[in-house]
């Protein structure tokens, strides 16, 4: 794919991700090449992902798999086509060291290391800073369903 030369800090997340809020983990994308995608999402109270001040690792593993989600609607945002729902189909090796905290920034990165018909194999990683929080590899599926607004 043709990288354009579009602003990615301004688009907004709403036209990459099929999830609306309070169910959006991600506040912006910030890189994108044909391997990898970063976003960020500042930690707040009002997260529905927050319990006792910290992401759950369900919110971790949601946060992870919206910056894959950011990735294919960034594509789909450059080629002129409708978000697509996608759908998680295995999680493997998730390790998490720390749950983060209200106030904190979350850098998050997937590198793409397989591409089959519609489905991805992508490790992802989040940082607090330069520490790293939690990896994974997450598989992918993307369906042919277009989000409804």
């Amino acid at each position: 794919m043709k990288n354009e030369e579009i602003a990615i800090y301004d688009i907004p997340v709403s036209e990459l991700l099929p999830q609306r809020p309070p169910f959006v983990m991600i506040d912006r994308l910030v890189h994108f090449d044909e391997e990898e995608t970063v976003t960020e999402f500042a930690v707040a109270m009002d997260c529905i992902m927050v319990d006792d001040g910290a992401i759950s690792a369900s919110g971790l593993m949601e946060n992870m798999a919206q910056t894959c989600a950011a990735r294919l609607g960034y594509i789909n945002y450059v080629n002129h086509r409708s978000i697509k729902i996608g759908y998680i189909g295995a999680i493997r090796n998730l390790c998490i060291f720390r749950n983060p905290i209200v106030g904190e920034k979350l850098t998050t990165s997937i590198k793409v290391k397989e591409e089959v018909f519609k489905m991805s194999l992508a490790e992802a990683r989040v940082c607090c800073g330069d520490e790293t929080i939690a990896t994974a590899e997450m598989k992918i599926a993307l369906s042919d369903i277009d989000i409804k607004d």
